[in-house]
């Protein structure tokens, strides 16, 4: 069941074509990831599912329905140009605007201090916005997005200013809100992030999507016929002499031989592996998958992609 849906969504600027019939499909209870190189028009597309602006023509339906004014509050986006008040203290600010989302003074405050507490930085509540680094920043802006538990999350390059350490922090906290049964739309550059976190992507090019699907099933999808092998160096040498298929690169470490090979598409796994049987002691034997980052450099690099 999808969650949220965008259907031949079109908005245009000053003559500049923003969107062009832009239909997505995120599922309930997963992580869709919402990508493309800068420009693309993913910024608008998240502008329009929270309302902030409106399409010229399309329809966004939210939990089955068309969107409403009211679903606002349903949302918690959290955007990439951050939006927080640099002269107030952290803790004021932040029941503040837990406030404008519809919670209670004690509600803020009483789930404010959990985060806080879960996060270990209690000891900036009372601190001004300005006197934190751009990561603890973060942290306060991740935290004011989600406080309120909306069934959809829209986070829109999270893991900006964050080390290593806090951005993994961050990855797993948005796969516990995936647990705990939140739909997420994930907005990055970081192609390794989208492999770890997203069930689903949609790539916008040029204003348009030019490929959508399932990460597994797309990886799959652009896959090149290539394996990794690897087989005991003390074994005969393995003659990979054919037409059917070649040697990308050939290396040896610690007693072990390792061969990334190219099959032809009329040769079948099955037959590469049983030659490969005869040749030596194999330790693994792997398809390779092309990653989300390759996939993303190769369709924004094509001139005028049809859509997959």
């Amino acid at each position: 069941m999808n969650f949220l849906e965008t259907e031949d969504v079109v908005k245009q600027y000053s003559g500049h074509l923003a969107l062009n019939k832009v239909s997505i499909q995120v599922a309930k209870g997963k992580v869709f990831g919402l990508l493309g190189p800068n420009g693309a028009g993913k910024t608008t597309l998240i502008r329009i599912i929270n309302r902030i602006t409106a399409p010229d023509s399309g329809v966004v339906r939210f939990d089955g329905r068309l969107s409403l004014p009211e679903d606002i509050y349903r949302i918690g986006y959290m955007p990439e140009e951050r939006g927080l008040y640099k002269k107030m203290k952290v803790g004021e600010q932040a029941v503040y605007l837990a406030q404008l989302k519809g919670l209670s003074y004690p509600v803020a405050r009483k789930r404010l201090i959990h985060w806080f507490e879960k996060f270990d930085i209690m000891s900036w509540w009372n601190r001004k916005l300005e006197e934190l680094s751009k990561g603890m920043q973060q942290k306060i802006q991740f935290i004011i997005t989600v406080i309120h538990e909306p069934p959809l999350l829209i986070f829109d390059e999270p893991f900006s200013g964050f080390d290593p350490v806090n951005a993994d922090l961050l990855k797993r906290e948005i796969l516990d809100l995936k647990d705990q049964g939140h739909t997420i739309i994930f907005s990055t550059h970081n192609m390794a992030s989208v492999e770890e976190i997203c069930d689903d992507i949609a790539l916008i090019n040029r204003s348009e999507v030019v490929l959508s699907g399932d990460v597994t099933e797309v990886r799959n999808r652009f896959k090149g016929n290539t394996f990794l092998l690897k087989v005991l160096s003390s074994e005969n040498t393995v003659d990979m002499a054919s037409d059917k298929y070649s040697i990308l690169s050939d290396t040896t470490e610690r007693g072990v031989r390792e061969l990334r090979i190219h099959k032809e598409a009329d040769m079948s796994n099955s037959e590469l592996l049983g030659f490969l049987t005869k040749q030596g002691e194999i330790l693994s034997f792997s398809e390779e998958l092309p990653s989300m980052n390759d996939i993303f450099i190769n369709t924004v690099s094509t001139p005028n992609p049809k859509a997959v």
